[in-house]
């Protein structure tokens, strides 16, 4: 019998989880771990957060902090949204830990030694502004392949492609904004060219796998690969455990691919089993599933079999179920760029299944999906009047009429047998989609069979039978308890705290798959109490996501401006890192911004309130999505915004201490 060992990618610590994150990697492995689990099969799921690499150090130097600040931060709140949003992992690790720096080490030392990892000179762009070598996400600019001008110097999130920093187009320093140079340095390289032959064999043995997986590999392999620099010159990550290394650290797409291993073998350690991990990465009857984003492609199904094969012994990915991104407004989510919506600031309004169950329906796993609010308001309010209604109205009956009990039905008749078949076959279709990794459609199917249980209902009419033929009554409210149980069951990798409450109230908590369709409650069976499943969200719902609490009337009336106008003015935090004057100009600074990755040059009337040296460095919020304009002759994208007290009391707006550049303002 096989046993399952299920992935999540491993989230940058630099920030808190979106709900692209969650649509993404976490919530579709989540749902294929609890059917699993729910089938009783041997399941062992793994994440843990990435603590190592350049967003680490630039969020670190953005907030004034250390790195190791930054992650002992971030993981924890990752790790709380996570559990608050019931994402079941048997261990969230972390990188950051003397056993998983012990377990990278090995690892590169051991692939040395089999020539898998060799030591050569390359160029790498170098800012003297700043007075160290840039590694890849230090630098940015515009994509060689589909001219974004948003392109990293290891990737370009619009298009996917992998790219090295030298082949930008336009670079700057992500830090100072000024043009690197290249220049001559030392580091390692992982030699991906000795494994296309086997890569390719592999490859061609999962012609089941998601045809965005496997044609992203393929012109991989067409194009041919080459030798890729695991080291970077950093003081924060792993240190290259060998002579003349000093300064270097491991690149964190090969130490963080093994974060998986060492989280595995963390788990075990605290079971006092630490040989446990073995029968999960070194028995071949493991099945590997590893759920990704599409910018995860690369690493998984590429560098980290060659690296697994390299090593020896160790199982492959059996499957690979990357999904597209999830968008808001056509746009990436993006912990760096700020455009996101936080699970925090979710769930400090709203339970976790409406957006569960909005995110699985709506799923990307073939293609792109746009996030909006009236999107998921109808989600949440079709499973509110549909499978919440079910449930209440056949709850709400079952106590009122037959004292809280399972009532003892009559014979079934057509009407049950069918019921009953519709669930059997809703349950085998569900399952056969589920283990195919179709998550979206075995939701619609789940939704399908909740519509079928409020047909019954309707059709048998238990109002009037109570009435004038109490034995009718009983077997609709029977067989529809049944239903209430089956919906339990089958809804529960979605929507598993509401499935908790229907069990509360049927007084039945056992999750096996298998028992859907199968009349589980006993005549005479004590029911709990009722209560209202989900509650419906009337539109502008989301609003209570942006406003402050209110405490009294306006101070003053200079005219209504309505919410969804207020929220088409994008504010960011900046943080000014150069400033000029404006020839001819007595009151104008010409002020470079960080914007988090991304310099944005605004012209500002800030000289009789300021120094420049009283701005440099400053953070300020900045109102992007102004159309540029030309104030004397010089281009300004954006305005900077102030209080205004008078001539002599201008003060530009002040972001909280740690807010970063790039963080939205709403």
């Amino acid at each position: 019998m096989p046993r399952y060992l299920v992935t999540s990618a491993l989230p940058y610590a630099n920030g808190p989880a979106h709900l692209g994150h969650l649509a993404g990697a976490y919530l579709p492995a989540d749902i294929y771990v609890r059917f699993l689990r729910m089938c009783g099969e041997d399941v062992l799921y793994i994440s843990g957060s990435d603590e190592h690499g350049v967003p680490i150090t630039i969020k670190a130097e953005q907030l004034g902090m250390t790195p190791r600040e930054v992650v002992d931060k971030y993981h924890e709140v990752i790790k709380r949204d996570f559990e608050a949003f019931g994402i079941s992992f048997d261990n969230f690790s972390r990188t950051e830990r003397p056993e998983h720096y012990g377990f990278a080490r090995e690892a590169f030392l051991d692939l040395l030694k089999k020539n898998h990892i060799t030591e050569k000179s390359m160029k790498q762009f170098r800012c003297d502004e700043c007075g160290r070598f840039l590694p890849d996400r230090y630098v940015r600019g515009t994509c060689p392949q589909c001219g974004s001008s948003n392109a990293r110097g290891d990737q370009c999130d619009d298009c996917g492609a992998w790219l090295d920093a030298l082949e930008l187009v336009d670079p700057v320093c992500s830090i100072c904004g000024s043009t690197p140079v290249p220049m001559e340095t030392t580091h390692w390289f992982l030699r991906l060219d000795c494994f296309q032959e086997w890569l390719e064999e592999w490859l061609s043995g999962h012609p089941e796998w998601k045809n965005n997986v496997l044609n992203y590999c393929r012109g991989w392999m067409d194009k041919g690969l080459r030798e890729r620099a695991i080291t970077r010159d950093l003081d924060w990550g792993i240190p290259v455990p060998v002579e003349g290394a000093e300064g270097k650290v491991l690149y964190v797409w090969f130490e963080a691919l093994l974060g998986y291993i060492s989280g595995t073998i963390e788990y075990f350690e605290k079971k006092g089993d630490p040989d446990g991990w073995k029968k999960y990465w070194k028995d071949p009857e493991t099945r590997l599933v590893q759920f990704i984003g599409k910018d995860n492609i690369v690493f998984h199904a590429v560098i980290q079999p060659a690296i697994l094969h390299g090593l020896g012994g160790y199982v492959q990915p059996w499957n690979i179920p990357a999904n597209e991104y999830l968008n808001i407004k056509g746009e990436k989510f993006s912990t760096s760029r700020g455009t996101a919506i936080w699970l925090k600031d979710y769930l400090a309004h709203f339970p976790p299944d409406p957006m569960r169950y909005a995110l699985a329906i709506n799923a990307p796993e073939n293609r792109d999906t746009d996030f909006s609010w009236d999107e998921f308001r109808a989600r949440n309010n079709e499973l509110a009047d549909v499978f919440g209604n079910f449930i209440n109205r056949t709850m709400k009956f079952a106590h009122h009429t037959f004292g809280g009990e399972v009532p003892s039905p009559g014979p079934a008749g057509d009407e049950e047998r069918r019921l009953m078949e519709a669930i059997a076959a809703t349950r085998d279709e569900m399952e056969k989609l589920m283990r195919g990794f179709n998550l979206k459609a075995a939701c619609l199917k789940a939704m399908d069979l909740a519509r079928e249980g409020n047909r019954y209902f309707d059709r048998n009419r238990p109002w009037e039978t109570a009435k004038n033929n109490e034995r009718a009554c009983a077997t609709t409210i029977y067989y529809s308890l049944q239903f209430v149980d089956a919906l339990r069951i089958l809804f529960a990798p979605f929507v598993p705290f509401s499935s908790a409450k229907i069990g509360d109230m049927l007084g039945k908590h056992e999750l096996l798959w298998k028992k859907a369709g199968l009349e589980n409650l006993e005549p005479g069976h004590a029911l709990g109490r009722p209560e209202i499943l989900l509650d419906k969200l009337k539109k502008g719902f989301e609003k209570v996501m942006y406003e402050a609490p209110e405490t009294g009337k306006d101070s003053g009336d200079a005219g209504k401006v309505s919410y969804d106008s207020f929220m088409k003015m994008e504010m960011r935090v900046g943080r000014i890192v150069e400033v000029h004057d404006v020839k001819g100009a007595d009151k104008l600074y010409r002020l470079l911004v960080d914007m988090g990755g991304r310099t944005r040059q605004v012209v500002a009337g800030m000289k009789p309130y300021y120094t420049p040296e009283e701005l440099q460095g400053r953070k300020v919020v900045v109102l992007v999505n102004l159309q540029p304009a030309r104030i004397r002759g010089v281009e300004s994208n954006g305005m900077i915004l102030a209080s205004d007290g008078g001539s002599d009391r201008v003060r530009l707006l002040q972001p909280a201490e740690d807010a970063a550049p790039g963080d939205r303002i709403r």
